[in-house]
């Protein structure tokens, strides 16, 4: 099986879209669909599966039922694509690092909590515009810009990396 661990801010939605949207995020409608729809190219070209690793996991029961407004809005773009949500990474933040919203201290270590806890994953690659701090795992990561989200440029690294390169 093939993974895709899928960040959604700075992924599938950027800066540059967020200051063009107010309406929509207003409404609970974080998404930018042109960035589900680069997503979709990944999964069709390469037949991977989503495991969810952003904060927005905490918006999904462990059945990746949503739970929030805006959890429901996604998973609606999501099926415009064909597209749904695997699973989503175990939660090891502590308090300090929820008030903090540090995440990314912990990103890494939920990442390979998954994968331990799965042995028939052949390939897999993080999108996450967020440095993981973990030097074993950066080779998987397609590092995206905040500001523009996931580009043409991603899809055709991930493609690359799903398809093609041995971990």
């Amino acid at each position: 099986m093939k993974i895709i661990f899928l960040d959604i801010d700075g992924v599938l939605n950027s800066e540059l879209w967020n200051k063009d949207n107010e309406m929509e995020i207003s409404k609970g409608k974080f998404i930018d669909s042109e960035k589900v729809r680069l997503l979709s190219k990944i999964i069709n070209e390469t037949k991977a599966k989503i495991v969810l690793h952003s904060g927005w996991r905490f918006w999904f029961d462990g059945n990746i039922m949503p739970l929030r407004k805006e959890a429901e809005y996604i998973v609606e773009v999501f099926k415009n694509y064909d597209l749904n949500i695997y699973d989503k990474t175990p939660d090891l933040t502590t308090v300090e690092i929820r008030k903090s919203k540090k995440f990314s201290m912990v990103k890494a270590q939920e990442i390979l909590l998954w994968l331990d806890q799965h042995d028939n994953i052949e390939k897999y690659v993080i999108l996450d515009d967020l440095d993981l701090n973990n030097k074993g795992i950066e080779m998987f990561q397609i590092k995206t810009d905040g500001v523009r989200g996931l580009t043409k440029e991603n899809v055709e690294e991930a493609i690359r990396m799903l398809n093609y390169y041995d971990i």
